[in-house]
């Protein structure tokens, strides 16, 4: 393991990432699309909730386990499935390591540098996320791949709208390889953060972009460009399609990218056990408000058919528990865990995921809450009129 760096909170596991990552990579990771609106727009929701303390009847004991997709987990924060998290040797393989010291589960993205068997062996609660890319064959292969690792779970995200541009010189996507053109105009970067590159020159483990859960029906691994460039050649799944990987897959699965009470009713008649309201953290359409706003109705809607989770600008154990007191059965963190990621590695991770427990509980603490199936929406206080939050039924 790495030399462990102690970080408060997460506002200063973010500034160490970015004075520690090479320019690009960290605007890749920090990055939403086009102005940055709905990244921003994803923090500022729960800014505009509050809670009311109680000085009585506090619990003597707090109580955070509960359970997503058939896995038990200690506490209702999952990692969500990050592309190429390159950012450090230890990868998605060390995330999970991290996640299972902490009891929790992980979500492995289709566009991973390490492939599903090697972090199903690391965390015996992993759920393979599955982008739709090529051929029904090539994606009933992947699926099948996944469950003979160990997966036991499969979460297809639907929350992508093809359109990478960003305001403030992000690449839109990283180069298709790392042959010599690609690591001569990346090497400057790579060499002006000389303690991240030397952690991997130490590993000997130097990224080159191959996306193996993305493999082909030949037991090819494709580069992140090419499997992009297949990935925007694939149409986009139907209603049917969505239903036929559902049956192929046969247990738990859930549906990423909810935003509408719609797609959510659409969900649970496909079989789902669980959707994700999610705008892929300002990745998707920038614009579309936070998940946040959307929770209260989905969950009205939805909530007593289907596990309702959420995803997006996370960044405390506070902001876990308005989640879940607004009717979400756990929450996905992404960029939280890359920040400690790219600062110390598994050790970062896990330190990310202990300081979010930690809140989960001060906050339980102090609003008299002792289990976090006793959460309500009449924990919260509306500080902002236009945030409508419909009463508990």
């Amino acid at each position: 393991m790495s030399k462990r760096i102690r970080f408060r909170n997460l506002a200063e596991a973010e500034r160490l990432a970015k004075r520690r990552l090479p320019r690009a990579v960290w605007l890749a990771v920090k990055a939403g699309n086009e102005q940055g609106w709905t990244l921003d727009e994803n923090i500022q929701a729960f800014n505009e909730l509050g809670f009311s303390p109680t000085v009585f009847d506090r619990p003597t004991r707090i109580d955070t386990k509960t359970s997503l997709l058939g896995l038990d987990i200690d506490f209702p924060v999952v990692i969500s499935p990050v592309g190429a998290q390159a950012i450090h040797p230890d990868g998605e393989v060390g995330v999970a390591r991290a996640a299972a010291r902490a009891g929790t589960a992980v979500g492995l993205s289709s566009w991973a540098s390490d492939p599903v068997q090697d972090v199903a062996r690391a965390n015996d609660k992993t759920i393979f996320q599955l982008y739709w890319v090529g051929t029904k064959a090539e994606i009933e292969a992947r699926v099948e791949a996944a469950r003979a690792a160990g997966a036991k779970a499969l979460i297809v995200t639907l929350d992508w709208s093809h359109t990478p541009r960003r305001d403030w010189g992000v690449p839109p996507a990283p180069p298709s390889d790392m042959k010599l053109r690609t690591m001569t105009e990346l090497a400057p970067e790579a060499l002006s953060r000389p303690l991240w590159f030397g952690s991997y020159l130490r590993r000997g483990r130097i990224p080159d972009l191959k996306v193996p859960n993305l493999f082909e029906l030949d037991g090819s691994t494709p580069y992140f460009g090419a499997a992009w460039s297949r990935f925007e050649e694939t149409p986009a799944p139907t209603w049917d399609d969505v239903k036929w990987l559902r049956e192929l897959w046969g247990g738990p699965f859930m549906v990423k990218g909810i935003n509408t009470i719609k797609d959510a009713k659409l969900c649970v008649d496909l079989g789902a056990d669980a959707i994700g309201v999610s705008n892929h953290g300002g990745n998707n359409i920038d614009g579309s408000p936070s998940p946040l706003r959307y929770l209260p109705s989905i969950v009205d809607a939805v909530g007593d058919q289907v596990e309702v989770t959420l995803d997006g600008g996370i960044r405390r154990g506070s902001d876990v528990v308005k989640a879940l007191a607004l009717g979400a059965r756990a929450v996905f963190v992404g960029r939280a865990f890359l920040y400690g990621l790219a600062v110390n590695g598994e050790d970062g991770v896990h330190e990310v995921l202990q300081i979010l427990r930690s809140g989960i509980r001060e906050t339980m603490f102090g609003i008299g809450r002792s289990s976090i199936g006793e959460l309500s929406r009449e924990d919260l206080m509306v500080l902002n009129p236009h945030f409508f939050v419909p009463p508990a039924s």
